[in-house]
């Protein structure tokens, strides 16, 4: 999360408001599954063709005993999955099923079709307040409990004009129709409020706590609104678990409009992860970027005058950029706006500068370009305080502007980076795929799994439902998990085959004793068993756990595709406490973090494993989304990777654990392109206990020991933000580390005191931790760029080669902007 701004969230600890029945209006929504939304514009869900629904054939509140699967799934099913190219997208005709099993509100509904709540699509009804109806109805922005109010803002295709801004809520995904996406077309007379408002100031949020937001689908239209008007097509200054995703900005040439802005006002601009598969024509600027961080993937840029004007960012990655037609691609021209910046398998044409930059030789402004292309442009890197031409060309290989290990600055410096050819295209670029939508299959290729008995209540065991359900589909049918919580008593088993979309982030929650023992933990999701080939594919979902249990890995990656991306996770989180649907939300409230050891470990892939995984967070709660108490929580672990075969982690991040967020053990060819963590804010001097404890060292799940820390020494004692042991061909283009607090629990003073936010023990003295990351001797073929970290002493342990934060000053403290003390083989 962001740190410093999102204590404001804490304020909300309010008695938690139920949601309140959509308020009166001359245009009321239609309630799913009723006759009269049968009958309108043919968008209604129909039940599946002599399908029995199961929940109908059992008792009310009667549970399915785990590990006993109904007859109906006993047989696998004989079938093919086969691509039908149908005329509607799926999600207008699956049985929209969807609830929030802990609203308290019955009549509440997930799915909301704007053309229900009013809209009209055709261009010349001003569609801005049916939006606004849809996204708000049943007074979202005065419920407290932000989970229990999801959204799934449905656009059919048309071209909806919009003549005041759509404002966007936590928890609120807007789907367009990807056959035809649907266009928002600003109102000539909107001005320079955003299309869309993507920041949600309700119920004392931040930018640094807008979560679980997404757009998919659309196109955002501001050519009506005169080119001399700094127009605004998307305001989204917004943080982890967010997704913006296959969407257009289509501005006026030559004009001041603006794509992308990232203004939360006061509280910045946000701590972000990913945005991906956007394009941008005409305008002024296509993504004005104030942010912590962020990832850039497979954006396209046609004609902006400036592609990507950075305000303010501590890293950024973009990978797979084009540029064309354009003035400048990226300008990180100011002095002290960047902390760092890598350009990947990018390409320029017709561009006048592509990347103009401040050059400070101290680290600040540390600038990577590799295997970037350039057709009838200008210099590909221009100083911009001075105007000197750094590179004037193609770079085939890596080019470095900052601080190296080993050596010292380095003013502009190429490099060889020998990448494995099992993380490659044909084409030589690292291997990266859209978001499966699955828009080529029709509504009778998915199943939807609470029509096969699923309950996804919060309450019943939907262990064995769910297990048959996938046995008997996989290879057949696409599965819908409808929005809900899952519980499940024991392991789900992710057979080769599957492929899971979810609704709003739908929940996949452990609970029970098979959980419980840490000295013998037990998977809740086991994609796949070890050496077993296929496709397993996850979009849109959580995992998490309904109770602190000790011993319970949220997944396990055995796996492994035919092909790259055959097994991948998009838009997938996990997340431990924080929420109304777990008892760690109200057990775990501090100030002894040795009593919550809520999660034995989040994500676990092993050496037969090989995911392409994108836009992933793996967050322990440092406060409650729902209104809940003080979160002071001791999950052990954040993600194990231990594979061998190709493996691609595409904009992720991984937060508070205690013993570390990244664990790279043995690990071959590996790709990070962008990776962000936090320390966990109860560590550190003030603190009861160290790491280790509460959690033993597992040497089976190669744990640190923290061996090299003096028995007294709190800040060394604190969970690491990456480890690297053994492994080779390891590429890494952005690591954002971050630490803010030592010994925050809310207990005796120790809540966000200091200066800005900060706690006056650590943060004021520029230091809140010794370690970031360490690597063990043995690491061969690794490639590290653009190391970035806040409040830390040593930004890399590497035996008696110690990088220190204040010999490589620059970004949020220290960046290392080329790290090759292990590319020998």
């Amino acid at each position: 999360m962001g740190g410093l701004f999102f204590f404001a969230a804490i304020l909300g600890a309010v008695a938690a408001q139920y949601l309140e029945p959509a308020p009166a209006s001359a245009v009321k929504p239609i309630l799913n599954r009723t006759a009269e939304f049968d009958n309108l514009f043919n968008y209604a869900p129909k039940e599946p063709p002599n399908m029995a629904r199961a929940e109908q054939a059992e008792p009310p509140g009667a549970n399915i005993a785990a590990n006993t699967a109904p007859d109906q799934f006993s047989i696998q099913a004989t079938c093919a999955l086969t691509p039908n190219n149908p005329t509607r997208f799926w999600r207008e005709t699956v049985n929209l099923n969807g609830a929030s099993p802990f609203n308290a509100d019955p009549t509440y509904q997930v799915y909301r079709n704007v053309r229900t709540y009013g809209a009209k699509g055709d261009g010349v009804t001003d569609d801005s307040g049916a939006f606004q109806f849809a996204i708000d109805a049943w007074s979202r922005s005065n419920n407290y409990q932000q989970t229990t109010a999801p959204a799934l803002i449905y656009v059919p295709t048309g071209t909806y004009k919009i003549s005041r801004s759509i404002r966007m809520l936590v928890g609120t995904m807007m789907i367009g129709d990807p056959l035809n996406r649907p266009v928002l077309k600003a109102d000539a007379n909107l001005g320079t409020d955003p299309v869309v408002d993507g920041f949600d100031s309700s119920r004392f949020l931040v930018s640094t706590t807008n979560f679980f937001i997404g757009i998919k689908n659309i196109k955002i239209d501001t050519t009506a609104i005169s080119a001399n008007t700094p127009a605004v097509a998307l305001n989204w200054p917004v943080s982890q678990a967010t997704q913006l995703y296959n969407v257009d900005f289509t501005m006026p040439n030559y004009s001041q409009h603006v794509g992308i802005t990232m203004d939360g006002g006061s509280s910045g601009g946000g701590s972000g992860t990913i945005l991906g598969d956007l394009s941008f024509t005409g305008g002024g600027i296509g993504i004005r970027l104030s942010n912590q961080q962020y990832m850039f993937k497979s954006l396209k840029f046609n004609g902006c005058n400036t592609a990507i004007a950075i305000s303010h960012v501590f890293f950024l990655t973009v990978q797979d950029a084009t540029f064309m037609n354009c003035g400048t691609g990226i300008d990180m021209s100011g002095n002290g706006v960047v902390g760092s910046v890598s350009l990947i398998d990018s390409s320029a044409n017709s561009v006048g500068i592509v990347v103009n930059a401040y050059k400070t030789g101290n680290g600040a402004g540390s600038l990577v370009v590799e295997n970037f292309v350039s057709t009838n442009s200008g210099a590909t890197v221009v100083q911009s305080n001075g105007g000197q031409t750094l590179v004037s060309d193609s770079v085939s290989n890596t080019w470095v502007m900052g601080n190296a290990n080993p050596g010292d600055y380095q003013g502009g410096t190429y490099y060889t980076t020998a990448r494995s050819p099992s993380l490659l295209t044909s084409n030589g670029k690292y291997f990266l795929m859209p978001q499966p939508q699955y828009q080529q299959y029709g509504s009778d290729q998915f199943v939807n799994v609470k029509d096969q008995g699923a309950k996804g209540d919060g309450v019943t065991d939907d262990t064995a439902a769910i297990n048959a359900i996938l046995l008997a589909n996989a290879g057949c049918k696409i599965l819908y998990f409808p929005q809900g919580t899952y519980l499940v008593h024991d392991t789900i088993y992710i057979p080769p085959g599957t492929r899971i979309m979810g609704d709003v982030w739908s929940t996949i929650s452990a609970v029970g004793s098979k959980f419980w023992d840490a000295n013998n933990p037990h998977v809740m999701v086991r994609v796949g068993n070890a050496g077993e080939v296929g496709v397993a594919q996850i979009t849109d979902m959580i995992f998490t756990t309904a109770d602190v249990l000790n011993g319970a890995i949220l997944m396990e990656v055995n796996m492994a595709g035919e092909s790259p991306g055959d097994v991948g996770f998009w838009n997938s989180h996990f997340r431990i406490g924080g929420t109304v649907d777990t008892k760690v939300n109200t057990n775990c409230a501090g100030p002894d973090a040795s009593a919550c050891k809520a999660t034995f470990l989040m994500l676990h892939i092993t050496p037969t494993g090989s995911p392409y995984i994108e836009n992933m967070w793996g967050w322990t709660a440092d406060h409650s989304l729902d209104g809940g108490p003080p979160q002071v929580i001791a999950t052990g672990r954040g993600a194990l990777i231990r594979s061998t075969k190709a493996t691609w982690m595409i904009g992720t991040a991984f937060e508070h654990n205690t013993l570390y967020q990244y664990n790279i053990v043995d690990a071959q060819n590996l790709l990070i392109s962008f990776q962000q963590t936090e320390t966990a804010y109860w560590q550190g001097p003030g603190a009861s206990i160290s790491a280790p404890t509460p959690w033993a060292v597992n040497s089976a799940y190669s744990d640190p020991n923290f061996a090299g820390c003096g028995a007294g020494d709190a800040q060394c004692r604190m969970g690491w933000a990456q480890r690297i042991s053994g492994g080779s061909n390891i590429y890494i283009y952005g690591s954002g580390f971050w630490v803010f607090f030592n010994g925050l629990t809310f207990a005796s003073g120790h809540g966000y005191g200091g200066s800005g936010g900060c706690e006056a023990s650590c943060c004021q003295g520029s230091v809140c931790q010794a370690n970031a990351a360490e690597i063990d001797s043995g690491t061969k073929r690794l490639y590290w760029y653009n190391v970035n970290t806040h409040l830390f002493t040593n930004l890399i342990v590497d035996g008696a080669n110690i990088v220190k934060q204040y010999n490589s000053p620059g970004s949020w403290g220290g960046v290392v902007a080329a790290f090759l003390a292990h590319i020998g083989a």
